[in-house]
């Protein structure tokens, strides 16, 4: 055992120096980036009418921002040359099923699993081998802490991501209803498509006004509207949406009164949604077994059938006594 901290000392530096290698080879190649992200917030800064330095302009930016996301950008790059582009494809479908919560490319998530997996199992590596073996750190085996919290580290991005996509189409799902209401009374008002949409963003802050924003800029930007419809589907992912906008670009191309498309999807999202209310309705009593027989039921034995066990124990005691 007096062989093994060396051993995992050897394991950390190495992760820490292939880490710290991948960062100085991508670190001339995000360089112009790196120039143009400056540059970006200096005409910030000074449409602001605010004068201000580079370094002060650099300093005024999150941690997050300042470090830990160029960081992972100039990995990703270096790591994007040898990634299968199939995979690469499927990452930025699902970050832009997420909303982009990180606001980098493929490359860059991908190389961040790596990261994570490489600093948390470094961590723990440096943990063994210099914290003081007391008795609960004995009956620990490194060999299976260490592998295991990596694995963990490397796949936590793909499911923290995953999960933010449930919470995205959750939320659009939700708010859909209402604002296909409000898209019908603008249309019915005598509003366009996009003026109707324009109303909904800005009625509203949530992933589904910032989606119609987004395909409203995409449109005053040259692109047709079924196109930025179609990518504005993609983005979402959810069944209600793309039947949504496969009506409307119908109803674009039969001539159909957008007025009465609007309204007929509005009441079939509003039944949907009914539906998938009854349905985690019949969910929840199955969902409270586990509970209810570990923590209910317990509780419920022992206030009931303690003062019995007290009492049958009392007589117990005393007939022996008296015997």
């Amino acid at each position: 055992m007096e062989n093994i901290p060396w051993a995992w000392i050897i394991i950390g530096f190495i992760v820490v120096g292939g880490v710290i290698a991948l960062v100085v080879a991508g670190q001339r190649e995000a360089s112009s980036e790196e120039d143009d992200l400056l540059a970006s917030r200096l005409v910030e800064f000074s449409e602001r009418g605010e004068v201000a330095s580079l370094e002060e302009i650099e300093l005024s930016q999150p941690f997050r921002e300042r470090v830990i996301l160029p960081i992972l950008l100039r990995v990703g790059e270096l790591s994007a040359r040898f990634t299968p582009q199939h995979l690469i494809e499927d990452t930025e479908l699902k970050i832009e099923l997420a909303g982009n919560p990180i606001r980098a490319g493929a490359s860059t998530f991908l190389a961040s699993r790596f990261v994570i997996a490489g600093v948390l199992g470094s961590f723990l590596t440096i943990i063994f081998t210099f914290a003081p073996q007391s008795g609960t750190m004995e009956n620990i085996n490194p060999y299976i802490v260490v592998p295991l919290f990596t694995v963990i580290g490397f796949f936590f991005p793909q499911l923290w991501l995953q999960s933010k996509i449930d919470r995205r189409q959750k939320e659009i799902q939700k708010a859909m209803p209402d604002a296909l209401d409000l898209l019908t009374i603008c249309v019915e008002a005598g509003l366009g498509f996009d003026a109707a949409m324009s109303k909904v963003s800005e009625k509203w802050d949530n992933e589904l006004s910032l989606s119609f924003a987004r395909a409203i800029r995409e449109v005053q930007l040259g692109k047709l509207r079924r196109d930025a419809l179609k990518d504005m589907s993609d983005r979402i992912g959810i069944a209600e949406m793309t039947s949504f906008i496969a009506a409307v670009i119908q109803s674009e191309q039969l001539g159909v009164s957008m007025a009465k498309v609007l309204r007929i999807q509005s009441e079939q999202m509003r039944i949907k949604r009914r539906q998938r209310a009854e349905e985690e309705a019949h969910k929840a009593p199955v969902k409270m077994i586990i509970p209810m027989a570990f923590l209910t039921f317990p509780s419920i034995f022992i206030v009931l059938l303690a003062p019995a066990a007290f009492s049958m124990m009392e007589n117990f005691v005393g007939q022996g006594i008296g015997g």
